[in-house]
């Protein structure tokens, strides 16, 4: 563990810090699809991705789910944070965008270590900051930008998540990340393909630019 542990967050935390996370963390291993999180669960530690990719999503009681932001390698997720120290129900769902490597740290220590390690706090602080920033944005785009608009932006984001330009995601599942229908999402990948922004295939998407 104290590799893994070095080959990720060696430029991140200090030494010491490094190796209580080594001594403390379990890793675990997700399918792309799985679910880590899930509405009203009890989260009772933090994880900290070391590969992959992970989409979380919000709730809406009336329309399904809207998605919120992705956390990539490095990245942790401050809505999980949030819960973990308010020791607070979940307000979102996470799921495993690609196949993910993660590490858990139990609540307990994510605040013991926030007022011991200057490294620890900036990075919490960091990935509030980072977060927050990506649902103002998601917040932006649903009050602001049109649908095709919103939808152009989430297949550049799957492409550069999954670095590839071929996106493996129906148009229910695209509907169900936009909170909108699957008719108005095959319509406008068909008008994107018309206009040759996209290449569409029987399981896949093609971006093209």
């Amino acid at each position: 563990m104290l590799e893994i542990v070095k080959a990720n967050y060696s430029s991140i935390f200090e030494e010491k810090l490094i190796e209580k996370i080594a001594l403390i963390a379990k890793l675990y291993e997700f399918k792309e699809g799985d679910i880590l999180i899930d509405f009203d669960e009890y989260i009772k530690t933090m994880p900290l991705l070391l590969k992959g990719a992970i989409k979380i999503l919000r709730e809406d009681f009336d329309e399904g789910e809207l998605l919120l932001y992705f956390i990539e390698k490095g990245d942790t997720c401050a809505m999980t944070m949030a819960c973990c120290l308010g020791a607070t129900k979940s307000e979102i769902r996470a799921v495993a965008e690609t196949d993910v490597e993660l590490i858990m740290i139990p609540v307990n220590k994510m605040e013991e270590w926030m007022g011991k390690y200057k490294s620890w706090r900036n990075f919490v602080f960091s990935s509030y900051n980072n977060r927050l920033k990506e649902m103002l944005t998601a917040i932006d785009n649903l009050a602001f930008m049109k649908m095709e608009e919103r939808l152009l932006n989430y297949l550049i984001e799957k492409s550069k998540i999954n670095k590839t330009k071929h996106i493996q995601n129906t148009h229910q599942e695209i509907a169900n990340d936009l909170h909108t229908s699957r008719v108005v999402i095959s319509r406008l990948l068909k008008a994107f393909e018309n206009n040759g922004k996209i290449n569409l295939h029987r399981a896949s998407i093609e971006l093209l630019s």
